[in-house]
Formats: structure tokens, C-alpha cells, sequence
């Protein structure tokens, strides 16, 4: 499981960046913002796609899979928008992200 969310973190940060990076370069033009992000989301699937069949070839499930994903996904991209994009994290994020956590308990329960 550990691998599984190694390459999942890592998939992440590539994901982020292609989707989120070009935020602040608002002089870039939309066409190769977009082939830009699509070379950068190249290494994404080369991680993600291992990830995701590691994992469920260890046991988890499509829907555990799922779930982790979006809890990593929700961390790595707090973790940009602070640091990269200089956004605030507000008290309403952490309480929506504890919620979510929620969600996570659910999903491992037997």
C-alpha cells in the first residue's frame, strides 16, 4: 500500500501542476497553456495508471482506490495553493477536508 501511495502522491504533483500552474502566467497563451499541460499530465498517467493497479492488485478497491486519491489530490493541491500560488488556507477548507477524511474512514471500514 505504501507504493500505492508513494506513486499516488507523485501523480499528484505532476497533476497539480498541469492543471493549476499556469494560474499566475495569465500572458501565456490558452493554446499552449493547454498542450503545456498536456505534456505535464504525460508523467501523471505514468504514475497514476501504476498506482492505481498496484493498489488493487494488494487488495483495495476501485472505490478505496478512488478515495484515496481524492484525499492526496486535496493535500498536494493545499500544499500548492499556499505555497506556490499564495492563497490563504481558511478555517471553512479545514473543516470541509475533515469531512472528507470522514469519508475516508467509511471507505476502509469492514
Amino acid at each position: 500500500m505504501l507504493r500505492t501511495i508513494t506513486l499516488l502522491i507523485a501523480s499528484n504533483v505532476f497533476m497539480t501542476f498541469a492543471w493549476y500552474g499556469f494560474l499566475k502566467d495569465k500572458g501565456i497563451p490558452l493554446w499552449k497553456a493547454v498542450l503545456l499541460s498536456w505534456a505535464i499530465a504525460f508523467f501523471e498517467y505514468c504514475l497514476m495508471v501504476p498506482a492505481n493497479r498496484n493498489g488493487y492488485l494488494n487488495g483495495m478497491s476501485g472505490f478505496q482506490l478512488k478515495v484515496t486519491q481524492e484525499i492526496i489530490t486535496l493535500v498536494v493541491f493545499t500544499i500548492f495553493a499556499v505555497l506556490y500560488l499564495k492563497e490563504p488556507f481558511r478555517w471553512n477548507y479545514l473543516i470541509s477536508f475533515m469531512m472528507i477524511l470522514g469519508a475516508v474512514f467509511f471507505a476502509f471500514k469492514k
